[in-house]
């Protein structure tokens, strides 16, 4: 796969997730020159977490971002659609519940999570419209929702730097460090064609979402969407 337009083909985005499931983190780490853990704290703050609150962490890959939730005292589901991911991530993280499952059709029943979240996995889903009423339909009344994505730096210059990177370095490093690197290709390309900041602001509106809002982490790289479900059906 070397394209990544909005009609992604599940089965095959879940075998290239499954390649690189080994040396994900790893390659993570390398790729966001050290901010993807700096990402990850300003996730689990945003979360707003209270002991003891039911947090669902779609994509979660390998259980890192779960972990950390765990750690904040949440009582945590991981759920991803990769079979390899789920595979690494009980491996490494025997302490979380993972699920093998589509962000499409959450196996879960309505109102089941305090809080949801989905960290650089939305832009990856075939129909993310549909993900994100799912997202809503499964948290309580007031329940949190968390998106942390790529996204388009606002600053022209910043734009550019970062587009170079992801055009001629981001590629170099993969080739080293991941497992897959032809992988990256598809990943690179699902991060340009992602939409701004203000159009999936407008979708988690569209899926019922109030008092939604974002703000721009590393010079607008990455994005970290809020909201929350209504309390009432008024809302």
């Amino acid at each position: 796969m070397t394209s990544a337009d909005l009609g992604k083909d599940p089965d095959e985005v879940s075998a290239m997730f499954d390649d690189v499931a080994p040396r994900y983190d790893l390659t993570n780490a390398l790729l966001s020159l050290g901010s993807a853990s700096l990402w990850r704290v300003a996730t689990v703050r945003a979360l707003g977490i209270n002991p003891g609150d039911r947090v669902l962490d779609i994509a979660a890959g390998t259980g890192t971002s779960s972990a950390a939730i765990a750690r904040a005292g949440a009582r945590v589901t991981a759920l991803d659609f990769s079979p390899g991911m789920v595979a690494v991530g009980r491996q490494r993280h025997p302490e979380i519940e993972f699920v093998e499952g589509d962000a499409q059709q959450l196996p879960f029943d309505d109102a089941s999570f305090d809080a949801v979240t989905i960290s650089f996995g939305l832009r990856n889903v075939n129909d993310p419209h549909r993900a994100l009423a799912e997202m809503r339909r499964v948290l309580v009344p007031g329940g949190r929702i968390v998106i942390c994505e790529f996204t388009t730096p606002p600053n022209g210059l910043v734009r550019g730097a970062y587009q170079f990177y992801l055009n001629k370095v981001m590629p170099s490093v993969a080739g080293l460090a991941s497992s897959n690197p032809a992988a990256y290709t598809y990943l690179m390309q699902s991060i340009v064609d992602w939409p701004v900041q203000g159009v999936l602001s407008g979708w988690m509106r569209d899926a019922g979402f109030v008092d939604v809002g974002y703000r721009n982490l590393t010079a607008g790289v990455v994005a970290l969407h809020r909201g929350r479900a209504p309390l009432g059906a008024n809302q």
